[in-house]
């Protein structure tokens, strides 16, 4: 077994200037912000390239990809986010900011000449949506109206994008994901039962019909869209009353009841069907862990409305012109099959690449083989741009 690369803890602060603060303690309440993270590094690793990694609310340190491509040689960032681990109050446009100033510390504090944004499952959106505001910056405020200004931002652009076993935004997947049966926010037990997928009654069984899919597919868009009405009406009263409060936290219950995980023709891979990265649907569905399970009004508009996020991938993509690698999990169990490809095919960069590795599940589990075949794909796409 070949010996771990060494890690290093990484702190990066910098002044908070945003009127709202949503974060407290040492993420952000004292006037800046701290992020941390670890660089990876092998010993006698060039200083040329970093691949820069961040989601908007999980670390990926742990996982095995980071280790074996610092072991492969090439140094890797791996930086949490103001909301690492808890993104009940999560900024999209925030976060942004900080993998903004990690971009910069791995250049000016770390000395490496080039950064190659990875960005994995969430970090995908986030990264496309970066660069995007980077080459050509535009959002002047949150969705819910608080200012924040990118364009004054100075975000650095990075020199590359690798995107693996990437979905195109949160809000997406939240849509593909919710349960469309409930019809009472504040009682998850009235459901309407043409569409309680668990259900022993549910009128239809997979291979689901296409008429039947579709009638669910808006029920789930007209769930969303109630709930966002409502955050929407909630903002405004608090807003109206002038007083000290202003903001309020939520529970959205049973996010997870996409049709796809029980029926392998949707969007067909090599998935298992019957379970998903997450465990067993039905109980993900209704357990504390969900998907936008808790939230707060402004992270809703941010992070989970399909009418108002601004981290959506796909349209980010198409502003990005720095080389882009795309790598699609073949049997990912979390990511629709589509969505690394339409990531890939909406890039506007002229040195564009996608390959597929068939067996692999979302985070390689039980899979040294798959992983090794991706840690090859980046070694020599970067080799051949950036050596």
């Amino acid at each position: 077994m070949s010996a771990m690369p060494p890690r290093q803890w990484v702190h990066i602060s910098y002044r908070e200037t945003s009127a709202f603060t949503e974060t407290y303690g040492f993420s952000g309440s004292q006037g800046a912000i701290n992020i941390e993270g670890l660089l990876i590094d092998a010993p006698g690793s060039p200083r040329d390239v970093v691949f820069v990694l961040m989601h908007p609310s999980s670390t990926l340190q742990l996982l095995p990809l980071p280790g074996a491509l610092a072991a492969a040689g090439w140094p890797v960032l791996c930086m949490g986010s103001r909301y690492a681990k808890n993104d009940t109050a999560l900024i999209l446009e925030k976060v942004l900011l900080d993998l903004g100033a990690t971009v910069r510390h791995a250049r000016e504090v770390l000395g490496f000449r080039r950064v190659v944004l990875l960005g994995w499952s969430g970090g995908g959106s986030l990264s496309l949506t970066y660069q995007a505001q980077a080459e050509q910056p535009d959002i002047t405020a949150t969705p819910a109206g608080d200012p924040l200004d990118l364009r004054s931002a100075g975000l650095p652009p990075v020199d590359g994008i690798v995107i693996e076993a990437a979905h195109r935004s949160r809000a997406r997947c939240l849509l593909d994901w919710i349960d469309p049966s409930v019809l009472d926010e504040a009682d998850p037990d009235r459901r309407d039962p043409r569409f309680d997928l668990y259900s022993p009654q549910l009128p239809v069984r997979a291979p689901y019909p296409a008429d039947w899919l579709a009638e669910y597919r808006a029920a789930q868009l007209a769930r969303v869209r109630r709930i966002t009405a409502q955050v929407q009406q909630t903002l405004h009263t608090l807003r109206q009353r002038g007083g000290a409060e202003v903001e309020r936290g939520f529970v959205t219950h049973r996010t997870l009841a996409d049709p796809r995980f029980l029926d392998g023709s949707i969007d067909p891979n090599g998935r298992p069907i019957g379970r998903c990265y997450l465990g067993v649907p039905e109980t993900v569905n209704s357990g504390p862990v969900g998907m936008a399970r808790f939230s707060t009004l402004r992270s809703w508009l941010s992070q989970w409305s399909i009418d108002h996020s601004r981290a959506d991938g796909e349209v980010s993509a198409r502003r990005v012109t720095v080389p882009l690698l795309a790598i699609e999990h073949g049997s990912d169990d979390a990511v629709p099959q589509p969505d690394v490809g339409l990531l890939h095919a909406a890039a506007a960069s002229a040195d564009r690449q996608m390959h597929v590795i068939a067996p692999a599940n979302h985070y390689f589990q039980g899979q040294p083989e798959a992983m090794a075949q991706a840690i090859g794909l980046i070694d020599a796409w970067t080799r051949e741009r950036f050596s």
